[in-house]
């Protein structure tokens, strides 16, 4: 059985899209630990309740959130995990990532888990995609072991430099990342 991570980080718009995404990979088979940024762990906003958000994604995985860096830590020495997926990535964490900051609970599970040579896979969602964070992504598609899920323009008209991942294709991303490969095509 695959032991998968799941991180979440702030894009607060877009928590109740992952969701499906996290049920059906526990309904494939997977074993999926929940990771959450602290943003994450510690902010309400107008789409969900810190706590309420947590307590969901703790009984559809049936384990506690990994939620702070010294439980994080552990991800790389001891190779808990097959995979992580980071679903939704902010631009900070695109950003820190891209430049090697290892500085909150998802950037330091991140870090970890890829000295391991495993897959770690992102799942976009920023208003800044196609701005000041486009040379991070670029950057990060060039990197061993780092894997897209596909993403498009979220409203080209409106938020012209925001993208977000196709989160139903997070299965998908995920098998062909465990395969060396990254899903294509990545921009639809």
């Amino acid at each position: 059985m695959k032991h998968i991570g799941w991180a979440v980080t702030g894009s607060f718009c877009t928590l109740d899209a992952i969701l499906p995404g996290l049920t059906a990979l526990i309904d494939a088979g997977y074993e999926v630990t929940p990771i959450i940024s602290e943003v994450v762990r510690d902010t309400d906003t107008r789409f969900t309740c810190a706590r309420d958000f947590r307590e969901r994604l703790e009984t559809i995985c049936g384990r506690s959130c990994i939620d702070t860096q010294t439980a994080a830590e552990p991800i790389g020495p001891r190779k808990l995990l097959d995979a992580l997926i980071v679903a939704p990535c902010t631009g900070n964490t695109l950003a820190k990532l891209s430049n090697g900051i290892a500085d909150s609970t998802v950037t330091l599970a991140c870090k970890a888990h890829l000295r391991n040579n495993r897959p770690l896979i992102i799942a976009v969602s920023t208003n800044d995609a196609l701005a000041g964070n486009a040379s991070n992504i670029g950057h990060l598609m060039a990197r061993r072991n780092v894997y897209f899920v596909p993403l498009q323009q979220d409203d080209a008209l409106q938020k012209p430099c925001s993208c977000v991942a196709d989160f139903a294709q997070i299965h998908a991303a995920l098998n062909a990342a465990l395969q060396g490969e990254q899903l294509q095509p990545i921009l639809f």
